[in-house]
């Protein structure tokens, strides 16, 4: 993960026509909360919905956290009237928008139109407010390279595990785990690779979908291990009591993040003048060089988006 980019390791959703829950959200200690509009709100109340989550934006209380909208997709006759009125009610307390089954560019470069619209028609900075495109089905899969760089605005691909399941017709009714029958390997390996490569090549962050056993912390921690030792970034939580394991699951252990700092640092004295420029040395019983920088700057960078502090700093020799 680059320096910079916002720390994604717990991705809370909240239904967006629940007052008590988006309460209830300000509180928690997710990196990302996203008030939904889409899935886990009735169709009938999905207008009603959109004034819920502007309320609950302008009142407060996100400090840390970042602050997302999933809206509904192009294809139905929600998605317009989600955006306009979300970012003209809300703009200046959201970060991003969150398009669910994103297919092609085309629908990532429309949603990219419609917000500079409002954003000039109201006075909010053209281009601050993200984009999150969530891979759903085979096509959006497909076309994920194209999602990737349709606008400047993407900053994550998030996989969306359930409808995928259903639009390739995965034989399971279970969302997170591995299919009846599947006994060897990983049926989800491609695809988490597929989106994280896709996101590396463009400096976005990879976000893992959902599990649903929501009281099942030792099982969110198991499949939340596979997808962050890819290298995603995090991973959406349902429920508060995942959100502790994710945070932990996706931020690098002490030692390594403390090993991943003296790395940088001891190749910074070396490789300068007063170092002796030299291109390759050792760091106790350890060869550390180019390459050891760059997967040292990875896990030193996730430290850093974790809030995360060294308890053990490298000291160069003495002259």
């Amino acid at each position: 993960m680059s320096e910079g980019l916002r720390s994604r390791r717990s991705c809370l959703a909240v239904p967006g026509s629940n007052q008590r829950f988006l309460e209830k959200a300000k509180g928690l200690d997710a990196d990302q909360v996203f008030l939904d509009l889409e899935d886990s709100v009735a169709p009938i109340a999905k207008p009603a919905a959109r004034g819920t989550v502007v309320e609950a934006l302008n009142s407060g209380g996100w400090e840390g956290t970042v602050r997302v909208v999933r809206v509904n997709d192009w294809t139905t006759e929600w998605t317009f009237r989600d955006v306009i009125e979300v970012v003209e009610g809300a703009g200046a307390n959201l970060d991003c928008i969150m398009l669910p089954k994103v297919q092609t560019p085309e629908q990532v470069v429309a949603l990219d139109l419609l917000l500079t619209q409002i954003e000039k028609t109201v006075g909010l900075e053209v281009g601050r407010i993200g984009v999150e495109a969530q891979i759903e089905n085979a096509l959006g899969l497909v076309n994920v390279d194209a999602i990737a760089t349709a606008s400047p605005r993407v900053e994550t691909i998030v996989f969306g595990p359930a409808d995928f399941m259903a639009s390739i017709n995965m034989k399971s009714l279970v969302v997170g785990e591995q299919p009846p029958g599947y006994d060897v390997g990983d049926a989800y390996h491609y695809i988490l690779m597929r989106i994280l490569m896709a996101a590396r090549a463009h400096d976005l962050q990879a976000i893992d979908g959902p599990y649903l056993q929501v009281r099942d912390v030792d099982g969110f921690t198991r499949v939340a291990r596979r997808s962050a030792a890819l290298g995603f970034d995090g991973k959406w939580v349902l429920h508060p009591d995942q959100i502790a394991a994710a945070n932990d699951v996706y931020s690098p252990l002490q030692s390594d993040y403390d090993h991943a700092e003296n790395i940088l640092d001891a190749y910074e004295h070396h490789t300068s003048e007063r170092g002796g420029a030299i291109g390759a040395v050792m760091l106790g019983d350890e060869m550390i060089d180019e390459a050891s920088r760059k997967m040292a700057l990875v896990v030193a960078s996730k430290g850093r988006s974790a809030g995360m502090e060294r308890s053990d700093v490298w000291q160069p020799p003495s002259d």
